[in-house]
């Protein structure tokens, strides 16, 4: 069987079971605080787990787009260098929300993998949750005798806490679960050792395909365990390690699902797999990460360095690692090999087909910016190795390491490759040391306490800021939150107008006010709190406080900020136009990659791969105003099923996950899917100006645009600044022309003084050359100056080239030039020293650094010419008196 028919069989199966057949959730996930990537099927369904979401579908199956590479499930380091671990992997699992529970759940696994792919039963074994006395929990019994209808008492194995019982986390949903191994070694193998001792035991072939949680109990904030009322069953298994037992390989990368890819590498880099294991792991690790590359700009996550997007890059640069070093690639190659990934898994996920023009783009200008780091670092690194044999030393300092891996982005291990070349080894323990303490500033910069939730009452949240911008409630739950010596709390209301930030626009203000009996008492202080923000948790809406009302038992008036909203609203619409505008003005080519919709401002951004023209930019700005001016009214479908609102021609994002039924947004001919705020009609907007246009990534362009209030301040300022400027040229008619002729003036005028300053130079160098003294043995020319450092520096150089025009003199000179300065009252200080003075030990930055500290200063070059610059100008004779050898 292919993977691909492999893949549809499991899908197929499922259905013939009543499951609902779900599409994978994107593999970047935006609305979680939690997590990052979707690093396991259960992800999509977590707000249903947790009981924030109601259950649809008692059944449902799928094949989920996999990302795991930090956290608990870090496998990156792994990658490549054995034959089962991925970066992005596919994960096929069936769901039962209070549906069936272990006996379908074991039941179905065995008909599936016996009868549908037919795997040898003899090759299968089970774990089942030995227990635990200290929990009170005793075996799984119910599992066992469900698996003892098809297995041997022999091959039902007793797994300990840490292998078969799963957890959602500290608190939640958790249970014992039950793990399907099967050996795949040959039948000599098996023979010689038995497949029992290797499970669990990390094999490559002997290996776990297919893991049933079976969520039975909850884990309460004490640690104790109580009964869910309805039971879950969650079920993933790995179709790369699926494929491999189906198809008879012992490696993954043997599959129909990486040969491709693998293939297409050794024909770019003229290498074979299979006859030399550096180049097998380089190429492992290359399809490996061009698989997670690839989706994860499908899904939206461009390469960066903040956060996911760090991620991403961190994975790109280490597939271009690999091919630099160990497959000799010095140009930029992996984008070639999206046209075969496209071919091997496009038809399941069509989205790599629709991006393939945009994902291309951006790998190959990543992969071309990393080449040249790879370059910086390099020569670097050789300054660096070149000091080392000055000074006779064979190893390369921690903090000299970390640098180059922290500041310029160098591998470690490509340092400790090209040390080894020449005969010297880097301070890993001072590199692991340094690494340590970085780690330990960034925890203590995101350091999170969190508290319990505390319950106040029972309750769903429902969201009504559509509709009202102020509505009556009541606390749900609330809980503290500590960072950074700060404290906040977290509120949930029963009722609330507030919009969570989400889909890129921020979260709404307001207050939260007690509704207070007059006739009771009269308002007090600790009645009412600010919300600073809203965000959006685990399908909630959560308030953010600096301080909770005084009775939270108390009925309370919710009620955000509106002028902001109204702002916001404004930037929302107009975002929406510009969108339109722009597919219109530069093609249907134009995507969303991205938005940030503030009451301040908006952000777009877009698929295009040129900078716009500024007649591009007033046409787009002249339709989004025209569709302002014509005052569309907003029409709004609320619960409009997906499949129709496609046929209507919403505009979708790839990257988001849509439930059945969506809402959508019009106005005229724009039609977007959207959960943000707007306006009424769009002529409220008043009017939108793009301020900016630029490049985020390959292929990404980005606008960022003001509307209302803001685009007629910003137009009062510009206009002020045209007058100012008049005024300053005598109110010329033609101010362009008038700044012209000034530029102009200006540029002669510097070609003169350049001209003067030259002349000075040169008799001042010719001086100085005249004056200078003879020190054991030394030509040394100190200098006080009033010149410019760019001056300064000329004028040394200037004194060094006259004085070795000479061949003779040039073999037997020895020079110190040492030259303080003060000019527009900074100090700075320049010593340049010859070549032999730099043999013999001596070092310009050492000299320039101890003389800096005198005038409150600091500096750096290299050991034949250094500057330094500071704040204190009184100090600069007694500075030039230590600018010695």
């Amino acid at each position: 069987m292919t993977s691909k028919e492999i893949r549809q069989s499991f899908l197929d199966f499922f259905a013939s079971k009543d499951h609902k057949i779900v599409p994978s959730a994107p593999m970047v996930i935006k609305d979680d605080p939690t997590l990052m990537f979707t690093n396991a099927g259960m992800n999509q369904f977590k707000n249903i787990i947790l009981g924030n979401d109601p259950i649809k579908y008692p059944r449902v199956a799928d094949s989920q787009k996999c990302l795991r590479v930090s956290g608990k499930h870090n496998d990156l380091e792994e990658v490549g260098h054995d034959t089962y671990h991925h970066t992005m992997f596919e994960m096929l699992g069936n769901w039962s929300f209070g549906d069936y529970f272990k006996k379908e759940a074991i039941e179905w696994a065995w008909e599936y993998l016996t009868e549908w792919l037919k795997l040898d039963k003899d090759r299968l074994y089970a774990t089942v949750f030995e227990g635990s006395p200290s929990e009170n929990l005793g075996r799984d019994d119910e599992a066992a005798q469900i698996w003892a209808q098809f297995l041997p008492a022999e091959r039902i194995i007793n797994g300990n806490k840490k292998d078969n019982f799963w957890e959602m986390g500290d608190t939640g949903p958790c249970g014992p679960c039950s793990e399907i191994h099967i050996d795949i070694r040959s039948d000599e193998e098996r023979s010689k050792v038995d497949g029992l001792s290797l499970i669990n035991q990390s094999h490559p072939q002997v290996i776990e395909i297919w893991n049933n949680v079976f969520m039975q109990y909850n884990r309460k904030a004490d640690g104790s365990l109580e009964e869910l009322p309805a039971k879950v069953i969650d079920t993933g298994m790995g179709f790369e390690r699926l494929c491999m037992s189906v198809q008879g390989k012992i490696s993954n990368y043997d599959t129909d699902i990486f040969q491709p890819i693998i293939k297409e590498i050794g024909k770019i880099t003229n290498r074979t797999y299979g006859e030399n294991e550096k180049t097998d792991v380089a190429m492992r690790v290359i399809a490996d990460h061009i698989r997670t590359i690839a989706f994860s700009i499908t899904d939206g996550q461009l390469p960066s360095n903040a956060k996911a997007g760090y991620v991403i890059r961190r994975i790109l640069r280490r597939a271009v690692r690999y091919g630099y070093t160990f497959l000799e690639q010095r140009h930029a190659f992996m984008y070639k090999l999206i046209d075969v990934l496209c071919d091997v898994m496009g038809g399941a996920y069509p989205e790599l087909i629709a991006q393939k023009t945009l994902i291309e783009k951006v790998i190959k200008e990543e992969e071309e910016s990393f080449l040249r780091t790879l370059e910086t670092g390099i020569k670097l690194l050789d300054k660096l190795i070149d000091e080392a044999k000055k000074g006779r030393k064979t190893e390369i300092s921690g903090v000299d390491t970390f640098t180059l891996y922290d500041t310029f982005g160098f591998p470690l291990d490509l340092t400790e490759l090209i040390l080894r070349e020449n005969g010297m080894t880097a301070d890993i323990e001072g590199f692991n040391s340094e690494m340590q303490k970085q780690k330990e500033r960034a925890r203590n910069a995101a350091a999170v306490e969190t508290g319990d939730w505390i319950t106040v009452r029972e309750g769903e949240s429902v969201f009504v800021g559509y509709d009202k911008t102020e509505t009556e409630t009541e606390i749900l739950r609330y809980r503290k939150v500590s960072q950074k010596n700060k404290s906040f709390y977290q509120i949930v209301l029963s009722e609330t107008p507030f919009y969570a930030e989400m889909g890129g626009q921020v979260g709404d203000k307001g207050s939260l006010s007690l509704n207070p009996s007059p006739v009771e008492r009269d308002f007090e202080e600790g009645d009412a709190v600010l919300i600073f923000d809203t965000k959006k948790e685990n399908n909630l809406s959560v308030h953010l406080t600096n301080a909770l009302p005084k009775d939270v038992t108390a009925t309370f008036t919710a009620k955000i900020d509106t002028e902001k909203r109204q702002s916001t609203a404004n930037n929302h619409t107009a975002t929406h136009l510009l969108h339109e505008a722009l597919r219109e003005v530069l093609g249907t080519h134009v995507e969303q990659k991205g938005s940030y919709v503030s009451p301040e401002s908006l952000r777009f951004d877009f698929s295009h791969f040129q900078k716009m023209t500024r007649e591009e930019i007033r046409e787009v700005e002249a339709i989004a105003n025209r569709k302002i001016r014509e005052n569309y009214p907003l029409e709004e479908m609320r619960e409009t099923p997906i499949a129709k609102a496609q046929e209507m021609g919403a505009m979708a994002l790839f990257g988001e996950k849509y439930g059945e039924t969506v809402r959508v947004i019009r106005f005229g001919t724009s039609t977007e899917l959207c959960g943000g705020t707007h306006v009424k009609a769009t002529g409220n907007i008043g009017m939108v100006k793009i301020i900016s246009e630029s490049s985020i990534a390959a292929g990404v362009r980005r606008i960022e645009a003001i509307t209302g209030k803001a685009v007629e301040d910003l137009l009062n300022k510009t206009q002020d600044t045209v007058n100012d400027a008049k005024e300053m040229f005598n109110n010329v008619p033609d101010l362009n022309k008038a700044i012209q002729k000034t530029l102009d003036e200006n540029s002669e005028l510097r070609k003169q003084v350049e001209s003067f300053m030259h002349e000075r130079i040169m008799n001042l160098r010719d001086k100085l050359i005249a004056e200078a003294k003879e020190e054991n043995g030394v030509k040394v020319i100190r200098f006080r100056a009033e010149l410019p450092t760019d001056a300064v520096k000329t004028l040394a150089f200037q004194i060094k080239n006259k004085l070795t025009e000479n061949a003779v003199e040039s073999v037997n000179l020895s020079l110190m030039v040492a030259i303080g300065s003060v000019y527009e009252g900074k100090p700075s200080l320049t010593v340049l020293l010859s070549d032999d003075l730099v043999a013999q030990g001596h070092n310009a930055v050492n000299i320039t650094r101890e003389a800096a500290k005198l005038i409150q200063g600091g500096g750096g070059g290299q050991p034949h010419f250094a500057t330094a610059g500071g704040k204190n100008a009184d100090g600069l004779d007694k500075a030039m008196e230590l600018m010695k050898l």
